[in-house]
């Protein structure tokens, strides 16, 4: 009885020990390819608790999370013959456990290879321009490069993106005095933009002053007050801007004047010659005094104003006597 115990009990432990040898627990992050008798089974096994038949099946395990993978630096020439460096990341997964373990040996040293030759053939397929700006459509055209070769063992590309575009020296210097030169000419082109519209407004402000004098006095004061507030200037203004701009209106009246008295002599009836000029100046002259002596008296207190000393007396035109003339007689034959 102690024996057929003892047996049934051996019998149980082999049991269970050979239960325990085909016992497999599979990750959340992995997936099981069985191999039995070295032939890869159809179906892989789920995450849990997996039994495999002791000495005929053999499990491999395949993580399906995403692979990040830096492709390192590759140096190419551009199609405008520029010498590059450019390295990049691949973002892949397992998305077919079988095919992965049995169409290639190492899928990551595989799709680590297909980057890098990917990778040069767009380098020497692209401007330097669409490196520096244009990436989003290298990502593109590099993911579906990889991809390709990669779909028939069982990977996806997630995405490929360019991490770093180095440039030799040289060409940094170039593209750096480019774009020195550049904002130079935008300085200049908003520069002259500013003064020509500046030229414009004070063409418009002239104009509009000519049509108020009183805006340019107004002006006047305004200047002055900005130039006082600074308390570290002094301003003489001798006497006041109406008086010159009265001046200037009697010149202007003296020339009407002269103008008159020019037609004037020149009527059928006036008198040439040094007479004529001697009827006019003292009188023109006498009017520019009276003028001036009366602005004086608005400006300053009232005060006696005489002509100048050696002032030509009032002179009248002479008296021209006309001969009389007679018929010359005639005597008859």
């Amino acid at each position: 009885m102690d024996g057929a115990v003892a047996g049934v009990v051996l019998v149980v432990v082999v049991a269970l020990l050979v239960l325990r040898s085909g016992m497999r627990v599979v990750n959340q992050v992995e997936r099981g390819v069985v191999f039995r008798w070295g032939k890869a089974l159809p179906g892989y096994r789920q995450p849990g608790i997996t039994f495999l038949i002791p000495f005929a099946d053999r499990m491999r395990k395949m993580n399906v999370q995403v692979v990040t993978m830096p492709v390192p630096t590759q140096e190419g020439i551009t199609k405008d013959n520029v010498s590059v460096k450019v390295d990049a990341v691949v973002y892949f997964r397992v998305t077919d456990p079988v095919r992965a373990a049995i169409e290639v040996q190492d899928y990551v040293f595989a799709v680590g290879q297909v980057a890098q030759s990917s990778l040069r053939s767009i380098i020497g397929k692209s401007d330097l321009d669409d490196l520096l700006t244009d990436r989003e459509r290298l990502h593109e055209g590099l993911a579906l490069m990889i991809d390709s070769p990669a779909a028939e063992w069982g990977i996806h590309i997630d995405r490929v993106e360019i991490k770093d575009v180095q440039l030799p020296e040289s060409l940094k210097r170039s593209m750096s005095r480019q774009a020195e030169a550049e904002r130079e000419r935008r300085a200049r082109v908003i520069t002259a933009d500013g003064e020509f519209q500046a030229a414009q407004q004070l063409a418009n402000a002239s104009r509009i002053m000519s049509d108020t004098p009183e805006a340019m006095q107004l002006r006047l004061l305004q200047t002055v007050v900005e130039v006082a507030a600074e308390k570290n200037s002094t301003l003489v203004m001798p006497f006041p801007v109406e008086l010159l701009r009265y001046f200037d209106r009697a010149a202007k009246r003296l020339d009407q004047e002269v103008e008159k008295n020019d037609r004037e002599l020149t009527g059928p009836d006036a008198v040439d010659g040094p007479a004529a000029d001697a009827v006019d100046g003292p009188a023109a002259l006498r009017a520019g005094i009276e003028q001036i002596a009366a602005v004086a008296d608005k400006f300053a207190p009232p005060a006696e104003i005489t002509p100048p000393e050696g002032t030509a007396p009032e002179i009248t035109a002479p008296q021209i006597e006309t001969p009389e003339i007679t018929a010359p007689e005639t005597t008859a034959p």
